[in-house]
């Protein structure tokens, strides 16, 4: 049987897109485009565009910040080409209700661990 995602396809990127430990991505570009249906008055959102989606993911305040965080600039300009990671966040809330919610975060490549100092023989007894 289908599922809901199915059912409902969306032009958008959406929760059932990612998981909760998320994907790294590429950004590709930042767009300001009408994303509302034909049938409704124009509504201007920021969209980003990854790499490895044709969709793009409809940005709001607190993505927009996170993302300028881990692209390290409030420039748009700069954010093309930089890897960060999208997850879904069980906890984000919407109407007051939890619902989850997309959300975006730093991507770091862990360094090596570090070689921990060799002891010296024990001491002469």
């Amino acid at each position: 049987m289908a599922k809901i995602s199915e059912m409902l396809p969306s032009s958008y990127l959406k929760q059932t897109d990612f998981d909760e430990n998320g994907f790294i991505v590429t950004v590709d570009r930042v767009e300001h485009k009408n994303v509302a249906r034909d049938d409704e008055p124009e509504e201007f959102k920021w969209l980003v565009y990854f790499k490895e989606y044709e969709k793009a993911m409809v940005l709001n305040t607190t993505n927009i910040n996170a993302l300028a965080r881990a692209c390290d600039s409030d420039d748009t300009d700069h954010w093309g080409g930089k890897e960060v990671i999208v997850y879904v966040d069980p906890t984000v809330g919407y109407g007051g209700k939890i619902t989850g919610g997309l959300r975006i975060k730093k991507y770091v490549v862990a360094a090596p661990p570090k070689q921990a100092p060799s002891r010296q023989g024990a001491p002469a007894e």
